[in-house]
């Protein structure tokens, strides 16, 4: 019996996290944790999530008034983080990219309607559907992306989730949610922070994680077309595909089990 072919099934949206992602990180989320939680609490708590605390997740199973005031810690970071809003670098050359190959493009984040409002205001880029915390449930479900694919009128194959959080958007909770869905999924991760230990015990790894601007996603061939079997998607391997890039050239490595050293290759084209 002979296996029916694999079909080519082109990239057709990518559904970008914002903070950090789209936006240079301004706030100091380790401070917000500690004011929402007190330094005792965080302290037991990040102990027990080495990679990362959901604090919206947290606060869940607090009654009414310790929300409240909760939601108003977070609220009042996310205002002074908004004074400092910065477009990440190649953001709006991505995006543009994306445009000319008419990819679409969707957002998800954690962080309220209005910060997303002011980011489309003062960066004039627009990202539809934009998702925002009042959407429930937030990712790291993954049901927000799969409402942009529903809207988008595409499989989730056909789809790739962008984020720096390999809690939210990539793994446990951009490649979590990414991955639940049945995306394909990339870690932005300029500084190397996912290379740290800490991280070794995750259970999801992004299909691509990028160590360079943005504006060098585009450069990758992989990005525009995907090979996956459209009739019936499975998720991709963990492999991890590290994208680097500098003026010259692009510079492509994968890994498989985490015993097999990385091995890189040097591609002629870009």
């Amino acid at each position: 019996m002979t296996s029916s072919p694999t079909t080519r099934a082109r990239l057709r949206g990518v559904v970008f996290d914002m903070d950090g992602t789209l936006t240079v990180p301004v706030i100091d989320f380790a401070a917000m944790y500690k004011a929402v939680l007190g330094d005792d609490e965080y302290k037991r708590v990040r102990a027990q999530n080495p990679s990362g605390i959901d604090i919206l997740h947290h606060i869940e199973g607090w009654g009414p008034n310790e929300q409240r005031k909760a939601y108003q810690i977070i609220a009042d970071y996310e205002r002074q983080g908004l004074d400092k809003l910065q477009i990440m670098s190649g953001a709006a050359e991505l995006c543009g990219f994306l445009d000319s190959k008419k990819i679409r493009r969707g957002l998800i984040t954690r962080n309220v309607k209005d910060a997303v409002d002011i980011f489309h205001q003062r960066f004039g880029l627009k990202f539809s559907p934009a998702i925002s915390r009042e959407f429930r449930p937030y990712k790291p479900d993954p049901a927000p992306l799969l409402h942009i694919c529903s809207s988008w009128d595409v499989q989730p194959n056909e789809v790739m989730m962008v984020g720096d959080s390999l809690k939210d958007d990539v793994s446990i909770p951009s490649v979590a949610c990414g991955k639940r869905a049945g995306a394909f999924t990339c870690l932005l991760d300029e500084t190397g922070r996912y290379d740290s230990p800490e991280y070794a015990g995750v259970d999801l790894f992004p299909d691509y994680k990028l160590v360079s601007p943005l504006h060098t996603f585009r450069r990758r061939h992989s990005i525009v077309e995907l090979t996956a079997n459209t009739s019936s998607y499975s998720p991709p391997p963990p492999l991890h595909r590290r994208v680097e890039s500098d003026v010259h050239t692009t510079c492509l490595s994968e890994r498989s089990p985490p015993q097999t050293r990385l091995e890189t290759k040097r591609l002629s084209h870009l």
